[in-house]
């Protein structure tokens, strides 16, 4: 398309969205199963023939941003009420798309800014992602009429596809540019054609041609309990998701801590690869929560925490006993713990035991 159709077609809708008199918009699409708000409304901006940025300023202004933040997870109101208003979607399904309906099923409570379980960082610098917080089955995005983003990709445990069998990616295999599909359409003037979600926004590389990778297993066992856990994140309905449990996953998270820990005394990792008979992967120096952390990383950890949990007390036990963890380690800034984690943990404060 040249420049000059292109400015055409955008001007046509502009002046078409502009003097539509109805409070619904003339493309309206609904969100598509488990869909993350920002994939929503950047189909919504090319469904009209826009730009993100062009729709975003046309609907919202030059004063509310968007693409500045983590609006998947921080999912102001203003945005989610305009977005059901002008598509006659209901409330409670717009709201859906975002990350805050995971507040008492995976976190605790919401918050604003700060870490919160789970939900994967995108280390936003203005309206760049520096991080690898959003992952993608390339199966997934192949299956169906569109390629679109999940939810369940922002979470940090959901590692692999149970669906394909596969593994995750957190990044563009061909030039190693994070997920931000929102950019696709920048800095490309009025060449501009919309192209699918799956193109990489710096190469244009499809996502959906990544390679299917196998599921990397250190344990029938656990990769089966991963499985299980990562399941109902494919359902829509919530309270199937309610059903993995928050103390397991609060559980987890502390164990998963502990595995990255700085003190010289907790050589949980250590112990738990030699136990599984595998080698340990290089980490990310420095204190980095698993959030935070790239694909292959968070992978290598959840595989040793599903071990764990698999048969907690005694493994918990074991690395206790050889020193691989110390007991106040296991309790140390687990605010509110579980009550079956601290009977567990209780058992081991004696040291003269055994």
């Amino acid at each position: 398309m040249g420049t000059a159709v292109q400015t055409e077609a955008t001007q046509a809708a502009l002046t078409a969205m502009k003097g539509f008199t109805s409070p619904l918009w003339p493309i309206r699409y609904k969100p598509l199963p488990d869909e993350l708000l920002s994939s929503w409304l950047v189909r919504l901006a090319h469904g009209h023939g826009l730009k993100v940025q062009t729709f975003c300023n046309l609907i919202f202004g030059n004063r509310l941003q968007v693409w500045n933040r983590d609006v998947d997870r921080l999912a102001p109101q203003w945005l989610v009420d305009e977005l059901s208003l002008r598509t006659g979607t209901p409330i409670a399904t717009a709201y859906g798309t975002t990350l805050r309906v995971y507040e008492g099923l995976l976190y605790q409570r919401f918050s604003a800014s700060g870490a919160l379980s789970w939900i994967q960082t995108l280390k936003m610098y203005h309206r760049k992602r520096e991080g690898f917080g959003l992952q993608y089955c390339c199966a997934c995005l192949a299956d169906g009429p569109q390629p679109y983003f999940r939810k369940a990709w922002r979470l940090a445990f959901n590692t692999i596809c149970v669906k394909h069998q596969c593994m995750r990616h957190d990044r563009c295999p061909q030039c190693g540019a994070s997920v931000a599909f929102h950019r696709m359409d920048m800095g490309r003037g009025g060449l501009f054609e919309f192209e699918s979600l799956a193109a990489c926004h710096v190469c244009q590389f499809n996502l959906c041609d990544a390679l299917c990778e196998p599921v990397v297993s250190y344990d029938a066992q656990a990769t089966a309990w991963l499985e299980q856990l990562c399941s109902p994140l494919m359902d829509t309905d919530e309270s199937k998701v309610a059903a993995i449990g928050l103390d397991v996953l609060r559980v987890m998270h502390h164990l998963a801590g502990l595995l990255t820990s700085r003190y010289q005394t907790v050589t949980l990792r250590e112990h738990l690869c030699a136990q599984l008979g595998i080698e340990d992967i290089p980490m990310t120096h420095g204190r980095v929560s698993i959030e935070a952390r790239p694909l292959a990383e968070r992978h290598h950890l959840v595989q040793l925490v599903a071990w764990l949990m698999v048969d907690l007390e005694p493994r918990l036990f074991r690395a206790w006993r050889s020193k691989a963890v110390r007991y106040n380690h296991l309790l140390k800034d687990f605010d509110e713990e579980p009550q079956f984690y601290a009977q567990i943990v209780a058992g081991f404060s004696d040291w003269r035991r055994g």
